[in-house]
């Protein structure tokens, strides 16, 4: 009885020791998790108090105010051109175009503080709009004249001698270019060629409203069907083509006939890009020299009407190329690499003051502003006034 007594009692005293263990471990246990969390509390509020250091700092967005080192430039378009106005709400710039630092305006209260003020020139010519010349023009201001008309519809310049200190046009030589469209590189990989469509239903095409008999393009359609037949959309054939279904009826033709009112320098406009580029015909191009087109078209892409010795031998090379289903597909080969970009929108066209500004003299001048828009540096100016 007695053994048995001892054995009980070791026993409940090794199950006694192993309980008062536990409980320290529990005890000490706890104490370190307090311990860790008063640490993690500290660290935590001098991280917030002080910022993070570098290394736990997460990647921050990129934001216009991402950009400190950049100055903020005020663009104020002085009057909308065509009076159509845009909504300018929010970071326009930014938000529509990744331009940082830009800041577009219409109020012309910004006037004293506006870096670059913008006068579009064909509300100058009909008199709808005047500059602000009684007003005292800030230091460093600078004024830009814009256009993307032809010469010939800009009017009397001679006015503005010494008034503008850049221009903004589609010109490739203009301060700022706005070209009516570019090429843009597609995606690596590109894709294949298209044949042919199957609906292709005329061989020549033309869209045209403004027909006037004296112009070059108007002479040269003349001659044109005489020799082959040509299809003529457009208000002055009566008939029109709502704007939705402008390409669908050009891609019917084998070839559009993109010629331009006015042959001036660089002249080149949405009748390349838009109705021949993008509507899926060959485009015939009439306009500036051959090399401009070079300059912007992608390769092997349009037919000029100056390669030919006369009219006559174009329209027997349309008919033949166009029986010629291999060499016809050559002239798309450039949809593997190249996209068409078009300008629209003069928000767009404004906000690329901002991404070339550095890259623009700041005291530059036009003191003969209708040499340079005529592409005549020796042309004087007489007997004008200011106003």
């Amino acid at each position: 009885m007695l053994i048995q007594r001892n054995t009980t009692m070791i026993s409940y005293l090794k199950h006694l020791t192993e309980c008062v263990r536990g409980v320290c471990r529990r005890i000490v246990l706890r104490s370190m998790k307090m311990r860790l969390l008063l640490s993690f509390l500290c660290v935590l509020s001098l991280c917030l108090f002080n910022g993070w250091p570098r290394g736990f700092r997460a990647p921050k967005a990129i934001t216009p105010t991402t950009f400190h080192d950049r100055r903020n430039i005020t663009i104020l378009l002085w009057y909308w051109p065509f009076r159509r106005p845009f909504s300018l709400r929010g970071d326009v710039c930014w938000d529509l175009y990744g331009i940082f630092g830009c800041r577009l305006v219409d109020q012309r209260s910004f006037f004293p503080s506006a870096d670059v003020v913008v006068f579009h020139t064909k509300e100058l010519v009909m008199g709808h709009q005047k500059l602000p010349l009684n007003l005292t023009r800030p230091q460093g201001q600078r004024w830009a004249w814009m256009s993307l008309e032809a010469p010939v519809h800009n009017g009397n310049l001679c006015r503005y001698d010494n008034v503008f200190n850049m221009t903004i046009t589609y010109r490739r030589d203009a301060d700022v270019t706005i070209p009516y469209g570019e090429l843009l590189p597609k995606d690596a990989g590109g894709h294949l060629v298209e044949e042919v469509p199957l609906n292709k239903s005329f061989l020549v095409c033309w869209v045209v409203s403004n027909y006037k008999s004296h112009h070059r393009r108007s002479k040269v359609y003349k001659e044109l069907k005489a020799t082959v037949p040509v299809k003529v959309y457009g208000r002055w054939a009566k008939r029109p083509l709502p704007s939705n279904a402008l390409l669908p009826a050009i891609s019917r033709c084998y070839f559009y006939l993109a010629m331009e009112n006015s042959v001036a320098k660089d002249y080149v406009t949405e009748k390349l890009w838009r109705n021949g580029l993008q509507g899926g015909a060959v485009p015939v191009v009439l306009g500036p020299p051959v090399d401009s087109y070079k300059a912007v078209a992608p390769p092997n892409s349009f037919i000029h009407v100056d390669d030919f010795a006369s009219v006559k031998d174009l329209g027997k090379y349309l008919q033949g190329l166009a029986e010629d289903k291999k060499r016809y597909n050559e002239f798309f080969t450039w949809k593997q690499h190249w996209k068409v970009k078009l300008y629209t929108d003069w928000r767009e066209r404004l906000c690329k003051i901002c991404s070339q500004d550095n890259s623009l003299p700041q005291q530059k001048v036009y003191s003969n502003l209708e040499a340079w828009v005529n592409a005549n540096n020796n042309q004087a100016c007489t007997n004008v006034t200011t106003s």
